[in-house]
């Protein structure tokens, strides 16, 4: 069974950072692309960024140059770093895998 548990989210003023972390399980992870797509308050889902089992990173044009997606596969761990965030930011955060995500991690951004 495929597992995503995502963790990371917070309360975080204009310009500040958080780094979400998801922890995989019940699938190869190595050999996954994964993904992290997000939603805000009354709105659908956003895509939010990419990386494929070969490292290959992706990024939505609301993010791109502030976040930063990672993995480290011996850990089955995927990762996104925020910087500079944004009010617009504001959302629940999802690890997702083929169309799978996770419970979701809020992220709020606000002074």
């Amino acid at each position: 069974e495929v597992q995503l548990v995502e963790s990371g989210g917070g309360l975080v003023q204009p310009g500040g950072s958080l780094r979400l972390s998801c922890e995989a399980s019940g699938f190869t992870f190595s050999s996954a692309s994964m993904s992290w797509v997000r939603q805000a308050p009354g709105k659908g889902l956003e895509w939010v960024s990419s990386i494929t089992s070969g490292g290959t990173r992706t990024y939505g044009d609301s993010v791109k140059g502030r976040f930063t997606i990672s993995r480290d596969n011996a850990k089955n761990m995927l990762y996104l770093q925020m910087n500079g965030l944004k009010p617009e930011d504001t959302a629940i955060y999802y690890c997702s895998r083929a169309g799978i995500r996770g419970q979701g991690t809020q992220v709020t951004v606000s002074s």
